[in-house]
Parts: structure tokens; sequence; C-alpha cells
């Protein structure tokens, strides 16, 4: 998942402010003080080669510093595009990116050949393919640290903290002492900048920081905990978060995540399926928690123990987990095939199959890998690493919901109303390993409804909104129970709008474990932002949660609009005349010259009162003459 880009803006944006003692912020001073940690999602960091591997009958040999993860020149499929079909360099192609992106499943482990680790700083995370043609197909944050930069943010202000994405959360720790490094960034940047810092986390880096706040409580005394974070933490911004998982995980593991690159799905599952945290965003029930055992470590010492699963009794009167539907329809053989030792997969097809439906729950929990563990040889291995790495974690359990974590200031950004898959059908294909199985259909949850892939309705729990095209609306608005029983929700038009679309309403009820539904209207067309908004029921702490209109998963990391409502949320918190709680909704108009533009319908700049025309040599047409009138900071200060 290609989330990372966000993070990296809000960064940007943090630099640039400094924090209002009305929410709670605890000073005020110029902007330098604040810092920026970025922590980006899956797949979303460089890998890059620490051995010498050499690739018979291919040119493309691996030697330290090389990238791996991601250099399309050798993806093996690349080649035949390229018209490279020589079998036997196609094949030593695929065995050798292979062997430095594995890992083994059991101990997680490099390959004997070939290892490969994380690059370090923002190159890491701004282009994970540089190259003229490459280099903007694969940015993900590059464009949001230009947009930052032209409001004067300065590059230590920007602290990227890329990990090996391949790893569970224990193995992050053991291998690279990875949350202990994340402790010393966040203690770094107090004492460089005077400030605590904003956390800007996307995709699976929620779960990451997630797990650090856990593993936190293990290291610092309990009385000080409190206060580390305060004093380290001014605000977290949490981007597309799978807070109860994503449904993608499952199909990844059955039939492979291409990720959008010209590999085999085959080849796509053999690789996902070696990681460990291929698990980490398995969709899990609301209703199943597991006991908490940090305090069991001051006693009985930090060490792997099994940690019991207590299900509330709503988990057995509802359908599905809570979840819209069962995550996985699966055909397999009739029972009377299961006592045959060595099953002929390619014969399955042939025989009455029995249909199995599976929960979340019973996904998390490992039933469905145990009913398929004699047609599937990835199923031990898996089941391994659930129970090794995530049920008997020696900090947290990842797959069990969290609450609201104990910091000032919380925004939860998400895109809704997008076709989100969140049920599969799977049967045997017939075929060997690892395309033994094919998908035969998928439910897709669409704007308060669910149809399968062929149009037809389907019968389950919709939500009233869907997902951002990867992530479940169930899931991504978990988030929503971290509101309080008092909330103001605001809609605007997400485009630069003069108030007349905007509308608001105040104290509405909030019950836990419920989510909330605006009683509001929809222009035709027109994509809107819906703010939550709670700075009441957490004294000197606030929760806001933003629900942004058809924004896709990965793509909300390169949004505009988005950016522009962190900076002024941002502009706002640092500001000494920033009375209210939150930013102000009431109009939204140009920030940036290219924000301006040109009406041909008036034949003059759009916006007058902020924007004219102004040609500079260089400009070819007349939208890119229209400039704002007065500076980015004047602009600013309509908006406290």
């Amino acid at each position: 998942m290609r989330e990372l880009g966000f993070l990296i803006v809000s960064f940007l944006l943090l630099g640039a402010l400094q924090i209002n003692s009305v929410d709670g912020g605890g000073f005020a001073g110029d902007y330098s003080k604040l810092s920026g940690i970025i922590i980006p999602g899956f797949a979303s960091t460089q890998l890059r080669a620490w051995s010498i591997l050499d690739c018979p009958y291919s040119p493309l040999d691996f030697n330290p510093l090389d990238s791996v993860w991601l250099d399309t020149t050798k993806v093996p499929m690349i080649w035949m595009i390229l018209g490279i079909s020589c079998y036997l360099q196609l094949l030593s192609a695929v065995n050798c990116w292979l062997k430095c992106m594995l890992l083994d499943p059991y101990n997680q482990t490099d390959h004997p050949e070939c290892k490969s680790r994380p690059d370090s700083g923002l190159s890491a995370i701004t282009e994970l393919d540089p190259g003229y043609i490459t280099g903007p197909l694969s940015s993900v944050w590059k464009e949001w640290v230009k947009w930052c930069i032209e409001f004067g943010i300065e590059a230590n202000a920007i602290i990227a903290v890329p990990y090996d994405w391949r790893l569970s959360p224990s193995m992050l720790e053991e291998r690279d002492l990875y949350f202990h490094k994340l402790k010393l960034t966040f203690e770094t940047a107090l004492k460089l900048h005077g400030g605590p810092s904003l956390v800007f986390a996307h995709s699976l880096g929620n779960n990451v920081f997630r797990y650090f706040l856990e593993w936190l409580k293990l290291e610092i005394a309990p009385r000080k905990y409190m206060q580390w974070l305060d004093e380290h933490i001014h605000a977290y911004f949490a981007v597309g978060a799978p807070l109860l998982g994503a449904t993608e995980t499952v199909k990844a593991t059955l039939s492979g995540n291409t990720f959008g690159l010209p590999v085999s799905e085959g080849t796509a599952r053999l690789m996902f399926n070696s990681f460990g945290s291929s698990l980490w965003m398995m969709p899990f029930s609301k209703y199943c928690t597991s006991n908490h055992i940090h305090w069991k470590h001051f006693f009985e010492g930090r060490k792997k123990r099994h940690q019991i699963c207590h299900c509330d009794e709503m988990e057995f009167k509802l359908n599905y987990s809570g979840w819209p539907t069962n995550i996985i329809n699966i055909e397999i053989p009739s029972p009377q095939d299961i006592s045959q030792p060595q099953v002929d997969l390619s014969s399955m097809e042939c025989r009455l199959p029995t249909p199995l439906s599976f929960s979340a729950r019973e996904i998390s929990d490992g039933t469905f890998f145990k009913a398929i563990e004699d047609y599937d040889p990835d199923s031990k291995r898996l089941l391994y690493q659930l129970e090794e790495l995530y049920h008997n974690d020696p900090v947290l359990n990842p797959l069990t919901p969290w609450d609201r974590p104990p910091l000032k200031n919380i925004f939860c950004i998400y895109g809704v109303d997008s076709k989100t898959e969140v049920g599969y059908y799977f049967a045997p294909s017939g075929k060997p390993y690892p395309d033994n199985w094919i998908m035969t259909d998928v439910i897709y949850e669409i704007e308060g409804t669910l149809i399968s892939r062929s149009g037809n309705l389907v019968d389950g729990n919709p939500g009233f909104a869907s997902g951002d095209e990867t992530v479940p609306y169930h899931s991504l608005s978990w988030c929503k129970t971290w509101l309080g029983s008092k909330v103001n929700i605001t809609r605007a038009p997400q485009s630069q709008h003069d108030g007349s679309d905007v509308q608001m309403e105040l104290n509405v009820e909030h019950h836990h474990d419920a989510d909330i539904v605006p009683n509001m209207t929809r222009a035709p067309r027109v994509k809107y932002i819906t703010y939550y908004e709670d700075s009441e029921s957490i004294p000197g702490k606030r929760t806001a949660v933003w629900e942004v209109d058809k924004a896709n998963h990965r793509n909300i990391v390169r949004s505009p609009v988005l950016m522009r409502e962190l900076w002024l949320e941002m502009w706002h918190d640092i500001h000494p005349d920033g009375k209210s709680k939150f930013v102000r909704k009431d109009k939204r108009g140009p920030l940036r010259n290219e924000d301006c533009y040109w009406d041909y319908g008036k034949a003059r700049c759009a916006w007058p009162e902020h924007c004219e025309y102004r040609y500079v040599f260089g400009d070819v047409h007349l939208g890119q003459s229209c400039r704002l009138r007065n500076s980015s900071a004047d602009q600013l200060l309509r908006y406290l």
C-alpha cells in the first residue's frame, strides 16, 4: 500500500507551527520548535541489497546498496516486456530478485545468498524507483515536500523513520531495534527543536505507531509514561488507518497482490506469505480482545506467553463479527476426502465441494487456516506466524481493537464512498501451488450497499458509507469510537468555496461503539469533506475525524485538498490569535499561486479578491499568469 506521502506533508506542516496554549499545547514560540515524524506504510520504503549476488545467465546482478524494492529493471517480467524472452535469463532474474525479497517464514531471516535492508532518510520514501520515467510513477512524498517548501518548512523539521515493512512488529525490534531507535528519534527532535513532534502515519504505519505506544509502556516507568507522551508528541495524524484490518490482506495470502507490478500473482503470493507482516493487517472482530499483559512483565519478565482472547457476547449474537459480510467463502473437497494423506489438487474441481464461510474472528484466530491446512501448503506456515508473532507477542496482540491513544490531539483521516472489496469467493483452481486457488467472485461495498462482481445485490450489514478502495469503511471508521458523547459535525466542499454550501450540526449525540450518520444533504457532482470534532469529552485533548469523499487509499497522500486542510489546522494551532478549538470551515480560498486559475467565462482570474493577472516571462497560458495578490501568510490570517 502506497500510503506514506500524506505523512510527509503533515510533518512539513508541523514544522511551521507553534502550539497554541488554548489547546493545551504547553508552549508558544516560533514554528521551529516543532518537528514532524513520518511513519510510512506497507511497501512504501525502499529496500537495498546488503549482499553480493551473482545471477547466472543474467547481466543484472545484485551488489551492496543496489535497489531491491523497487527497481523495475530487475523485476522479472519487465524483461519480457522489453523483449528479452530467453527462458534461462528470465528464470535467473526471477530467482535472484526473490532471493533478495523473501524471508524465512518461520524465523524471518534472510535468504543465505542475499539480504535486504531498508534505506534511511527522506530519500527512502520520496520515490521508490527514482528515474526520469519511473520516478513520477513511484513517487510517494516528493510532491508533498515541494508543497511544504513553498511555505518555508526547514529540512531538519522533517524526519522520516522508514522500516523493513516485511517484518512482524516483534521482529522489527528484535532484529533492527526499530522501536528503541524511534524513541531516540523523538527525544533527539525534542532536544534539537525544543518542542514536541507531530506524528504522521499512513496505512500500516498506524499499526507500527500503535505497537510503539504499547512497547513504550515497558520501557518507561508507569508514572513517567504520560509525561513522556506529553513532552514528545503534540499531535497524531492517522491517515488511511486499517484499525480493524483490511480484507485485501486475506486475498493476498490466497492469490497474491502484485502491487501493480508486472509479476505473476503466484510469485506475489510466494513473496507476501514469507513476510511476517503479511498477517499484521488481517481483519479481526471489534468484539474480541486479549488480556493486557504488559503489567506482568514487571513480575514475570519479558517472554512470550499465550494470550487469552475474550469475545463479547455480541460477537455470537450478530453475524459477520460486525463486518458487512463474511470475509471468505471457500470451496474445499468433501469431508470423505480429508482423510487422504495426499490430496490431488488437479482433481479437486471434479469432486463435490464443501462450501465454507469464515468471519473476521475466524480468520484472526486461525480457524480459517486450520480448515484449509490439508489443501494449502502455506496454511501451516501462516498458522505458525499467527501464533508466534501475533497471538503470543510479548507486547501486544495487534489483531485486537484499540482504544483512543492517550495523546493530546488526534486527527483520523480517510477516504469514503469508493468501491471497496469486503468479501471473496474462492475455489480450487486445479493448478499446483502457489496458483492452487482461484477467486470466483468478489463482494464490494459501495455507498451503503453490497454488490457482487457481476453486479447483483448481496445481503449483509453494509455501513452508511463505503471505504477507500483498499480498506473497508468498517475498519477505517473505528476511530469514531474515540469521539465523546457530544460531537460537532461540519460538511464542506473539498474545492475552494465561499461558504454557501457549508453545513453544520452542533452537539450531536454519539453513543460509544456506534457510527455517527450526519443529517446533511449533498449537491450532485460535489465532493465533500465531513469533519467530526470533539474537544470537550476529555479535558485538554482534542479528537477529530475527517471523511474525504472519493479519496483513494494510495493516492490520498498526493491530495492537495488534504494538504491544504492539514496546513490550515496546523497554522491555526500555532497562531496566538487562534481562539477556537479547530480551524474555521466557513470558506476556503487560494493559498498558493497554483490555486489561482483563469475563469474563461468571465475573462479574468477566478477569485479576483485573492488572485490577479500578473504575467511573468515564461508563462505559457493564462492560468499560469494568475497569482496571489498577497502573500500566503496574509491569506492564512483569514482562517483564525
